[in-house]
């Protein structure tokens, strides 16, 4: 394949070299708060956030009064958008079959969707108030059925963030905590004193968040690992680079370490993107996160066709793509990796992160290769049941697994197939003690 790099990022040894610092700091924190519990929480609060209320719970009153100084204009806002996100939410949980089926006379097995029983959503903060996480993260486990949703965020620069703790609590969050950071994930995951653990946590964060996911997983669920937000953008000839450049620079405002990547099959497109995002992006208010996360992590590559692009595309398996070509459909067949696929100007990745409906909590650092996004069913259990109540097919499938699994050397399970076909047929059982 030919490509012509119009625009390198760092290298992957140093973008190592920056995760093994992260992931000595977390292990040390969650050992801490493991062995101190409370103390540790309320300390690293303090260090991190500057933020040590009498307690990281709201109260309902306080929840009530902090929602009601939310503009009334805010609120309509959130709850049109989570709106959407339950009804996408809830097409996903009708598409999930429970069955039971007859596989032979009397044998009936049969699958189940069982909803975990808490969920922790962690809505990141810290700078910015990311009230559509609480709608993805919240929203999705209620339609799941999840009975206890602890909702963790942030306070930002020492202040509650109203529009967060709003969009928690009108997704239905049982309990919202003013908690952020690894304390909150190893506090929800660990349980304290004062917060009992969950079964599973869900939602987007800062390398250190991510981190103590990946750190804990195991021990409790995790959505996906995630790592900084992604974009790629596949543009044509035809593609407009004023659109590309906004694009591109409007994931790259997520952190200093966000890629933003552009595919395109024509060198002035390429070009002309990277003069509208250098005039772009001195006037940029997050320009202090869009500038070092363009200048490091940001691409301009050029291939000679369509077929390379989609090529070098599924290579990146990036968590957005965003497809500015003549037929952007075609896409949908040429694609496999990849979290979440925006087809044509008239979308945009933005609209997938604050309001169209799909989650936009989505697999980074490659992860697209094997799974997908946050949905309902990653708060769901599919678990399955058997009965066997036909004495003929008990005898059929006793004297099978005795067979089976004394040819793997598996003498217990052998005799409890043996007992089977015994009491249903009358088979010997030449291995049996007799009191």
């Amino acid at each position: 394949m030919a490509k012509t790099f119009l625009k390198t990022a760092v290298s992957r040894e140093q973008v190592a070299v920056d995760l093994d610092a992260v992931r000595a700091t977390v292990t040390d924190v969650i050992a801490d708060i493991r062995e101190r519990g409370d103390t540790a929480v309320r300390e690293y609060s303090e260090k991190f956030d500057g933020w040590s209320p009498e307690s990281f719970r709201l109260s309902a009153e306080q929840i009530e009064e902090i929602v009601s100084s939310v503009p009334t204009q805010v609120i309509e806002d959130i709850c049109f958008v989570q709106e959407q996100v339950r009804t996408f939410a809830r097409h996903q949980l009708a598409s999930l079959g429970e069955f039971e089926m007859e596989t032979l006379p009397g044998v009936k097995l049969g699958q189940r969707h069982i909803p975990v029983q808490t969920a922790g959503a962690y809505v990141p903060g810290g700078r910015y108030p990311l009230t559509a996480s609480a709608h993805m993260t919240i929203v999705t486990a209620k339609v799941a059925g999840v009975p206890r949703v602890v909702a963790c965020t942030p306070p930002i620069r020492g202040e509650v963030p109203a529009a967060t703790v709003a969009a928690a609590h009108l997704a239905g969050a049982d309990e919202i905590w003013l908690l952020g950071g690894v304390q909150a994930v190893a506090a929800m995951a660990a349980g304290t004193d004062t917060m009992r653990p969950v079964d599973l946590i869900a939602g987007p964060g800062n390398a250190y968040v991510a981190e103590a996911k990946r750190q804990l997983f195991g021990e409790i669920g995790i959505d996906l690992f995630a790592g900084p937000t992604e974009i790629l953008v596949l543009a044509d000839a035809d593609a407009d680079p004023f659109t590309c450049a906004v694009d591109l620079l409007s994931q790259a405002e997520h952190g200093p370490d966000s890629p933003a990547v552009l595919i395109t099959t024509s060198r002035e497109v390429g070009e002309r993107t990277i003069a509208e995002v250098e005039r772009l992006l001195p006037g940029m208010p997050t320009k202090d996160f869009a500038e070092p996360a363009w200048r490091d992590h940001g691409q301009v590559i050029v291939v000679d066709s369509l077929d390379e692009m989609y090529t070098l595309a599924d290579e990146f398996a990036y968590e957005h793509v965003e497809v500015l070509t003549a037929n952007p459909r075609e896409a949908l067949e040429r694609l496999t990796q990849y979290g979440a696929l925006f087809l044509g100007e008239g979308t945009c990745v933005s609209f997938g992160d604050k309001v169209i409906g799909t989650n936009h909590v989505l697999p980074t650092r490659g992860a697209a290769r094997y799974t997908g996004g946050l949905w309902v069913g990653k708060y769901l259990k599919t678990v399955t049941y058997q009965e066997v109540t036909d004495a003929g097919s008990q005898a059929l499938l006793g004297r099978l697994c005795g067979r089976a699994a004394r040819v793997e050397l598996f003498e217990g399970h052998a005799r409890s197939g043996d007992v089977r076909a015994a009491k249903a047929a009358g088979d010997e059982l030449p291995w049996a003690v007799r009191a």
